[in-house]
């Protein structure tokens, strides 16, 4: 056999033949030979099965756009697989790196001024983002003599402040709905803002979560301990700490 037939490319139909008997790692192994190679073991008619088997869904919203190769619908599945089974990074804060700011407002009286630094907070075994935390009152940044009657007069603001003043993140400033009932919670919700710079203020998927206790006084509510966590919107339970630090997206 001559030195220029071992140097040919095998005929384009035995190309093909071997192509239907390859796994598809082995074929994109192969599509990076040479060009030839790559049209061949890059053929829809190749692709198609695989696809079909393995992502059924992406083939069926392929109906709608006819020009992405099959190929490239693999490379999509397999990514989005790998990045769903990849483990989120650490967040770049600790609950010992923050400090909770909040202020409990009675229409445009301050009723109370809590300062909880994230190394008091008390964390339970499930290491979820929610804390019981008691409302300071008489201290010199409210007026606990003004009980409340109905909690759509109230305001809460909760800001997430980085240690030495370097930045602040506000969870929430929001107004409550409904009448004051004795013996449940004043309850406040929002909604927060996507991580990343490309986020463009979509939201999250996360709520933050503020309740408050009130006690009777004189026939009326006054504050006396807060709730605060991040709830998940699907689950519509408490996140774990980690996941609620990469949501302060500000700090």
């Amino acid at each position: 056999m001559s030195e220029k037939s071992l140097k040919s490319s095998p005929p384009w139909s035995v190309l093909s033949l071997v192509a239907n008997h390859l796994d598809p790692k082995t074929l994109i192994i192969a599509s990076c030979v040479c060009k030839s190679w790559s049209i061949c073991m890059s053929s829809d008619h190749l692709w198609k099965p695989i696809c079909s088997t393995l992502y059924p869904s992406l083939c069926n919203l392929r109906a709608a756009n006819l020009a992405v190769p099959y190929r490239r619908l693999y490379n999509l599945g397999c990514v989005s697989e790998k990045l769903r089974l990849q483990k989120p990074l650490k967040p770049h804060l600790s609950l010992d790196s923050i400090i909770f700011a909040i202020d409990v407002f009675n229409g445009n009286v301050c009723l109370s001024t809590t300062i909880k630094p994230g190394n008091q907070l008390v964390v339970d075994k499930s290491f979820l983002f929610h804390f019981d935390i008691d409302a300071d009152l008489g201290n010199g940044h409210g007026d606990p003599s003004v009980a409340i009657e109905a909690l759509d007069s109230l305001r809460v603001t909760w800001n997430v402040v980085l240690g030495g003043l370097r930045s602040v993140f506000t969870m929430m400033d929001c107004k409550g709905k409904g009448s004051f009932v004795l013996g449940q919670e004043g309850w406040f919700s929002k909604e927060l803002p996507q991580s990343g710079c490309c986020s463009s203020g979509d939201a999250s998927g996360l709520v933050a979560d503020l309740r408050l206790g009130l006690r009777q006084s004189g026939g009326k509510g006054m504050v006396e301990r807060i709730s605060v966590g991040v709830l998940s919107i699907l689950s519509w339970r408490y996140v774990c700490i980690d996941d609620a630090l990469r949501s302060f997206v500000q700090l």
